[in-house]
């Protein structure tokens, strides 16, 4: 088989990798080469695993690659548009993801989970339910590591956080569980609207079939239309407690779909509304594939929270301080602030082609907004015809100085950016620890006696 690697990131070496030993003849293309040691040190692994690698192609190029293979294989944030897919399409060349490939070659369960907000949480989630019950797991995917190397592993049960980038080309990709949370504007920037982001996610149900089963999140519009339409097994989650045959909450505890407790909600170490929905998805998944209900309860009590999803990082003077940096786009930051009564929103970066108006929903909740970044203008913009104050700041620090001007004893602070980080940060992770480091700084400044 002759098979064309598109992108040497971690994704594209370990596609190679498996391709290679496997016995194919294949070519890696990488279209902006850099000469950082990481790239270098992956060109390296790629030649010595018998791949051809061809670095900066033109457009004419890289389309001849793609006509004369069997198989296109589009590293994670490929569009679509790229040449060599335009090329495989005309030439009738399967383009297939990693994830499409990663699960026909494995040999354990795969659990999938996706959505717009929660992925993360609810892969770990899941995995440490699983472990907790003697069941060996292993999270993957676009957590981290690329799924067709977990497949390998020697493990009962392969949790993978699966994106919509992934999920375009999966012409046969068939979990044994998916789980679906909520799916809302995003990435519109790279799907070209919100109809291709919705089928692109709905992709994840496309091919179970018999006794596979979808976990969907049942309080979202978009979630519960996929889930009507699924050609397997479905089972709701719902913070709502009128859900018969759903995981739901009731009485203030968590529910199995046939009514018996799971657990109190406040047995949890962090039960805000989104905390609720992701426990009862991951409690779903892990039960269809082994968990036990000690080991799911001991999970509830005993997991943490991520960083940089609405974790508390300072406290002083009755203000508390939260990083909720991951949350790149509204719906994320919505959910965040109505999990507070009072909250001074520290918002923006780079805008991903999403509609910042939605913001102004929350307005009930807020005490005032700090509009920051790139996309600063257009967050004050959202909330120009609201009485809430707004105050924009080019950075983090006058930023954080800015929302501890507004803040009030009992009130919240809330990095929430709604947007990437991307104009002023290597990530998501790198903005939230900077947010965090100013935070630290200016309640020392706040404790230290006068």
């Amino acid at each position: 088989m002759r098979a064309l690697v598109i992108g040497l990131a971690e994704t594209g070496l370990a596609v190679t990798r498996v391709l290679t030993e496997e016995g194919a003849h294949v070519t890696v293309v990488e279209d902006a080469p850099d000469a950082s040691s990481g790239y270098a040190t992956r060109a390296e692994q790629a030649r010595t695993a018998g791949a051809a690698l061809v670095e900066a192609p033109g457009a004419e190029a890289v389309g001849a690659l793609a006509s004369g293979v069997d198989l296109v294989v589009p590293s994670p944030l490929v569009r679509p548009s790229h040449p060599a897919l335009v090329a495989a399409a005309r030439a009738g060349v399967a383009v297939r993801s990693e994830i499409d490939l990663a699960a026909e070659r494995a040999r354990m369960p795969i659990i999938a989970v996706t959505g717009t907000n929660g992925k993360t949480t609810v892969t770990t989630m899941t995995t440490a339910m699983l472990e907790a019950s003697g069941v060996a797991a292993r999270a993957a995917g676009n957590i981290g590591r690329p799924l067709i190397e977990a497949v390998g592993d020697d493990v009962a049960v392969v949790v993978a956080e699966v994106s919509s980038f992934q999920l375009e080309f999966t012409p046969t990709f068939r979990p044994r569980v998916a789980v679906l949370l909520a799916v809302t504007p995003d990435h519109l920037d790279w799907h070209g609207s919100f109809e291709a982001y919705v089928d692109a996610k709905a992709r994840v149900v496309a091919h179970q079939a018999g006794d596979d089963l979808l976990v969907y999140d049942a309080d979202d519009d978009i979630a519960r239309k996929i889930a009507a339409d699924a050609p397997a097994r479905t089972v709701g989650v719902t913070v709502r407690s009128a859900a018969a045959g759903m995981f739901h909450v009731a009485h203030d505890t968590l529910t199995l779909a046939d009514g018996r407790e799971l657990a109190p909600v406040d047995t949890m170490r962090r039960a805000f509304r989104h905390d609720q929905t992701n426990a009862l998805a991951a409690a779903a998944a892990a039960l269809e594939v082994g968990a036990t209900l000690d080991g799911v309860r001991a999970t509830l009590r005993n997991y943490a929270t991520m960083p940089h999803r609405v974790a508390l990082v300072g406290e002083a003077i009755g203000v508390r301080w939260y990083d909720d940096s991951k949350a790149t786009n509204p719906d994320a930051t919505l959910r965040a602030v109505a999990s507070f009564d009072s909250v001074v929103l520290l918002a923006g970066g780079r805008n991903k082609g999403l509609d910042l108006g939605v913001l102004r929903t929350a307005v009930p909740r807020l005490r005032g907004v700090v509009a920051f970044g790139e996309a600063a203008p257009e967050v004050a913009a959202a909330f120009a015809s609201t009485p809430t104050p707004v105050v924009e700041a080019g950075e983090m620090h006058a930023a954080v100085r800015a929302a501890a001007a507004m803040a009030q004893p009992g009130d919240v602070v809330l990095l929430s950016p709604a947007c990437a980080s991307f104009d002023a940060y290597s990530g998501y992770a790198a903005r939230g620890d900077d947010f965090a480091a100013e935070v630290r700084t200016l309640t020392s400044e706040e404790r230290s006696p006068r």
